[in-house]
């Protein structure tokens, strides 16, 4: 009996006005070939993540994709341009007001 466990990015998403990209992970544990189970997790990358100071002036900050795929990452690089991360800017300051 040989238990094997596979994980593969199977469904990216972009989303929203922000450009946020959805991943979503399967994970398929698999006995002599034939599936077991498969279940699947998310996660989120926005292009700028966004800290209010205690002036009130706000911090943005590029997200690192380093530790994406490179799927993700090329995905990534085309569609977050200057004017989606202005936007994305002002979307989170507004949302911390």
């Amino acid at each position: 009996m040989a238990i094997t466990k596979e994980t593969a990015e199977d469904k990216i998403e972009i989303i929203g006005e922000g450009k946020d990209i959805q991943v979503r992970t399967a994970t398929v544990i698999k006995e002599d070939g034939v599936e077991l189970t498969r279940s699947f997790s998310r996660h989120v990358v926005q292009c700028v993540n966004t800290a209010k100071n205690e002036d009130d002036s706000f911090t943005h900050t590029d997200t690192d994709i380093s530790g994406e795929s490179t799927e993700v990452q090329a995905i990534a690089n085309a569609v977050w341009t200057d004017a989606v991360k202005a936007a994305k800017k002002s979307a989170n300051e507004a949302n911390m007001l």
